[in-house]
């Protein structure tokens, strides 16, 4: 049962052959006996609750698709009866007062919360080594890294502990750890899902979305995510739709963008063979493919670390132990208390980014980084629109690979900081432009003693073509079965 997708589990319970309880029981059976550090905090009397209360209305008839659906949300979404910790010290005993816009949507529809999942701290980090309660586990190999910073949401869909879970992209945060766990991730075009009540890391950038075992499972979960929430300033105001309805639309005809920068160097032999033969599939559907090119990708590193870690160190400033949260001991006056608590509360990571954004913020300075950060960023959107819409149209969607290389080991990039930053290479440009990405499963590579590590390809597409991005996905995940491998024991 725990290897089912959302969909056929959701069948089950609308056919009365499993109930909401029986199924939120097998998984929470299933998290307790779990060694990856997936899950930060779980409540079985509030989850078995919520299951009753989903078999009520399945048996009422007033049931939507995913009313008695285990989720797991990524402790940077508050809720208002588990704990929201952003793993980190600062938060490590908050409880929210409310729920964010996305858990309440879910609440809404029916699904049971199964608890909150591990994450790199305030979503920070590339690997999920970042949390303060530990890293997590890749299930694939339990000495690699799982990808970050929803680490926890990726490992846990791949070793079914849940059949959903919600995530959040600053960076590549959905895409890249659903890559390095053999699962499917989507981020949405900025603005789709609301940002409210989720714990800020970079305002212009953090996106939530969903990761689930396939493209049409990840459809039905943006469906209940998406819509317009006029507590969140960024939201974007747009009818709603139902993103699985091109699901079995043929491929004939598509153009797929290659872009040459996604080749170079840097890129792993193994991780490009699977990527490759990918695209080969693609072909098979009736595809083809063109090659473009992107020639600012080079420059998202360095934009992107100037603009998150600057809107990062204006966002984290209300973590000052004053109003909630961490507060220091010992201290002398106001100021010594600030100092205290933010440098007990926060980890390395998280204080190199404020650090690193009140510099490029301060006077002086602010005109020479981050408004050129900004300026850079405009191009970086520009070459993405130049391939994908206007009269020169070269492409319907972009492929590639979501990260240079397979799940590196725990702890081998722990004193270089910027070697995990270069990791993202492939998945910031997006997250600058604002664009829908996702990631699916499409091969494996070598890691550490020759272990299979899973390989992940991208997906990008313009702005509210999500549909699209799903319906490609799931035509290619109709021909192939790697979505469907499981780690040893799983």
């Amino acid at each position: 049962m725990h290897n089912k997708t959302l969909k056929e589990l959701s069948d089950l319970l609308h056919a009365k052959k499993i109930s909401a309880t029986e199924l939120a029981s097998l998984f929470l059976a299933r998290i307790e006996a779990s060694d990856l550090n997936a899950f930060l905090h779980v409540d079985k009397g509030l989850t078995l609750q919520q299951a009753a209360n989903a078999d009520k209305r399945l048996a009422a008839g007033d049931a939507t698709v995913l009313t008695g659906i285990p989720i797991a949300h990524k402790d940077i979404f508050v809720t208002r009866d588990w704990r929201s910790t952003a793993a980190s010290k600062m938060l490590e005993n908050y409880v929210s007062p409310f729920d964010a816009t996305v858990v309440e949507q879910f609440n809404q529809a029916g699904t049971v919360t199964l608890g909150k999942l591990n994450c790199d701290e305030f979503a920070m980090g590339s690997s999920n080594e970042n949390s303060y309660f530990g890293a997590v586990k890749n299930p694939w190999d339990k000495t690699a890294i799982p990808g970050g910073s929803s680490g926890g949401s990726a490992a846990a869909i791949a070793a079914c502990l849940t059949p959903a879970a919600t995530a959040t992209d600053t960076g590549g945060s959905i895409r890249q750890p659903a890559a390095l766990c053999g699962v499917t991730g989507i981020k949405p075009t900025y603005g789709r899902v609301s940002r409210y009540g989720m714990i800020a890391f970079a305002s212009s950038l953090d996106q939530g979305g969903p990761i689930a075992k396939t493209a049409e499972d990840c459809g039905l979960l943006l469906n209940a995510m998406c819509g317009f929430d006029p507590r969140d300033s960024t939201s974007i105001e747009r009818e709603t739709e139902d993103f699985t309805r091109n699901l079995h639309q043929p491929l004939q005809g598509l153009r797929i963008g290659i872009p040459k920068e996604y080749f170079g160097e840097g890129l792993a032999a193994d991780v490009e063979q699977a990527v490759r033969a990918a695209l080969q599939e693609f072909e098979k559907l009736g595809a083809t493919l063109v090659d473009i090119s992107l020639p600012k990708t080079e420059l998202s590193i360095p934009t992107y670390y100037v603009i998150a870690p600057a809107e990062a160190s204006s966002n984290l400033s209300r973590f000052d132990g004053v109003r909630y949260g961490y507060r220091a001991n010992d201290y002398k006056d106001l100021a010594d208390m600030y100092r205290k608590t933010r440098s007990e509360g926060f980890g390395d990571e998280v204080k190199r980014r404020i650090l690193v954004g009140a510099y490029v913020l301060s006077h002086g300075y602010y005109d020479a980084y981050y408004v050129q950060a900004q300026k850079i960023r405009r191009l970086i959107a520009q070459d993405f629109q130049q391939v994908l819409s206007g009269p020169d149209k070269q492409c319907d969607v972009i492929m590639g690979p979501v990260a240079p290389t397979v799940a590196w080991d725990l702890g081998s990039k722990a004193d270089d900081p910027v070697a995990n930053y270069l990791a993202d290479i492939f998945t910031l440009s997006t997250s600058l432009a604002g664009l829908p990405g996702m990631s699916v499963p499409c091969g494996f590579g070598q890691g550490e003693k020759n272990s299979k590590r899973p390989v992940g390809l991208q997906i990008i597409g313009n702005y509210f073509d999500e549909a699209r991005l799903l319906n490609v996905a799931h035509q290619y995940q109709q021909v192939t079965d790697w979505h469907q491998r499981k780690p040893a024991g799983i």
